[in-house]
């Protein structure tokens, strides 16, 4: 085992916490912990790819990025109308 699937089994345990807070505790406190997941998610993604040398993985984790930042705007912006 690799010392990048080393991290990335690291960062994808730091996700469930992220996951915990994400659906527990205030609204805003909850958008954070969706985008810090989303944030981890990605990182995990790049070090998997390095991991097991696959190029799928890297557009998959630049994606995932790209869409749980359009995705906390969008919620960010449904959320406004009642705050």
């Amino acid at each position: 085992m690799t010392g990048w699937l080393v991290a990335a089994a690291a960062l994808l345990s730091v996700i469930f916490v992220a996951g915990v807070f994400a659906t527990r505790g205030p609204l805003m406190q909850r958008v954070i912990a969706f985008e810090v997941g989303g944030v981890l998610l990605s990182l995990a993604l790049l070090l998997l790819a390095e991991g097991f040398d696959r190029d799928v993985y890297f557009d998959l984790a630049v994606v995932l990025a790209a869409m749980t930042f359009a995705a906390s705007l969008v919620f960010v912006r449904f959320l406004e109308r009642w705050f």
